[in-house]
């Protein structure tokens, strides 16, 4: 007999803004438990230091996490110039420092030096895996981390803001796997002065942003209330991951025939030419996540989201 779950089947999308001094993986627990959902994942890590945008998944929510974690991203984020720490940012120990302090004009200069596609060496205090391993984890047992350079793309970095000589604020939109303590880091040596990151919020994650953020005291109060509809109030719906692709309204033959995993036709005049990812609704219900290909959908996700 099937152990049956903890929890309710609870589905779709809270937009978190996680507070300071928090993991992700601390964040995704706190929301779980708010919704006392069987299920929670969270759609691309942020540092304890950061704060900002947190997609976290419920229930069928968790099959369209790499739709978010593939997504666009924005942070606006303050470097101090003069050292460099071991973990481009306040919470490792210096490594560097350097008397020198850069220029406004220096700093515009250098700026298109990180648009489109750079290679970047990630932090050695990261969560890539090396033989398995976390980086941060190998890093913190005095393990020497060799990480090699990668592609990013970086869609735009700008300075906004310059409080004094030793700070200034940038605001940057860039692809999957971007560091942005790697860029202060980065920053800083060709400047010759380093850097480090002081403040860091991401302010975007793919369709979400803040407008559509939730304090996570916010979140607590309403599930303290007693009211489930005080905390449902605040879940998305799980296909708000899906809002880049072409949505596709099918029939209920053709819902059953896809939540069996089966290819459809997508038929009539109005039938997409498209090809690639898209999803399939029926009388606004989400059926399937499938590929496009020949003018037909083919499944590949399949959501089950109760009566």
């Amino acid at each position: 007999m099937a152990r049956r779950k903890k929890g309710n089947a609870v589905h779709g999308w809270l937009i978190l803004d996680k507070p300071i001094n928090m993991t992700s993986t601390q964040a995704v627990a706190a929301v779980r438990r708010a919704f006392n959902a069987q299920k929670a994942g969270h759609s691309g890590t942020l540092d304890p230091l950061a704060t900002g945008i947190l997609p976290i998944a419920l229930g069928e929510g968790t099959k369209t996490v790499s739709f978010a974690v593939d997504g666009e991203k924005a942070y606006r984020f303050t470097v101090r110039w003069g050292a460099e720490t071991d973990t481009d940012d306040t919470e490792g120990a210096v490594a560097k420092t350097s008397d020198n302090r850069p220029a406004r004009a220096d700093i515009e200069a250098l700026l298109p030096r990180f648009h489109g596609e750079i290679m970047q060496t990630p932090p050695a205090y990261s969560a890539i895996k090396i033989a398995g391993e976390r980086a941060y984890d190998l890093a913190r047992s005095g393990e020497t981390v060799v990480i090699e350079p990668r592609p990013v793309f970086i869609e735009s970095l700008s300075l906004v803001d310059m409080p004094d000589e030793a700070t200034s604020v940038f605001e940057a939109r860039c692809g999957k796997g971007t560091y942005v303590r790697a860029l202060a880091r980065d920053m800083g040596r060709i400047l010759g002065c380093y850097g480090h990151v002081i403040a860091l919020r991401r302010t975007q994650v793919g369709p979400f942003d803040e407008s559509r953020a939730v304090a996570l005291e916010t979140l607590l109060a309403a599930a303290e209330s007693g009211d489930p509809d005080e905390v449902a109030k605040y879940l998305l719906p799980v296909e708000s991951a899906l809002a880049d692709l072409p949505e596709l309204l099918v029939s209920q033959s053709d819902a059953a025939t896809l939540a069996r995993g089966q290819t459809v036709l997508i038929r009539g005049r109005d039938a997409p030419v498209l090809t690639g990812p898209a999803y399939a609704t029926s009388k606004g219900r989400l059926v399937a996540l499938g590929e496009l290909a020949k003018g037909a959908l083919h499944p590949t996700r399949v959501f089950n989201l109760g009566s």
